[in-house]
């Protein structure tokens, strides 16, 4: 159980990813004032936070009701991952974890960027939406792994909190660079859990590979 919750936990720390989030929510509030800040970072994390906790109680169900095995769920969501790896291996600005052009314009204009673009898509995308849709699916019969999987994404939203406030700070101590290396390391991890979710659901779904 304890490397199944150090998994959860090091894949939902790097899919929602707090410290290459701190650089975008710095450019979107570029020229508010701090207390404008506070209230984005607190109010978009909330958000985020009670759309991860819905997916993290309804993951089983929903892939019941979808008629979705687990298994199947594994192989679709380990590649998903997997691309979502490459592209902060190789930098480049994904649409399951970061905004598009149009959608940074968007928010220039918005006095409110806590529900978009920050609780969604950065915070709570395509990304840690899989992630804990995989996590709860496989503890739905453990009440310790399901528990252990609360309190990582309690954690990893606390630290994105702090990522959020620190940001200014942050972009001063790492820069663009710094935080790029970050998320290539990152990356990398994201990338062989990833395949460890294919490799699990191509097991299981075919035994014929396990022998």
């Amino acid at each position: 159980m304890h490397e199944q919750l150090i998994s959860i936990f090091v894949t939902l720390l790097v899919v929602i990813d707090p410290i290459g989030v701190a650089p975008i929510f710095a450019s979107l509030t570029r020229g508010g004032s701090p207390a404008y800040r506070r209230r984005m970072a607190f109010k978009g994390t909330g958000i985020a936070a009670g759309i991860l906790f819905v997916f993290a109680f309804s993951g089983d169900v929903i892939l019941r009701v979808l008629g979705i095995g687990l298994d199947a769920f594994k192989i679709t969501g380990g590649a998903l991952l997997f691309l979502l790896a490459i592209d902060m291996i190789f930098a480049r600005p994904s649409g399951m974890r970061s905004t598009t052009v149009r959608e940074q314009e968007e928010a220039q204009f918005k006095d409110d960027i806590s529900v978009f673009p920050l609780a969604f898509p950065l915070l709570s995308g395509p990304g840690a939406l899989t992630t804990l849709l995989l996590s709860a699916a496989g503890s739905a019969h453990d009440s310790l792994l399901f528990l252990g999987m609360l309190l990582a994404l309690t954690v990893v939203l606390g630290l994105t909190l702090l990522c959020l406030l620190l940001a200014p700070r942050l972009m001063r101590l790492l820069g663009e660079t710094g935080a790029n290396v970050i998320d290539r390391l990152l990356g990398l991890v994201l990338a062989a859990l990833a395949t460890q979710f294919i490799v699990d659901g191509l097991r299981a779904s075919f035994p014929l590979l396990a022998r």
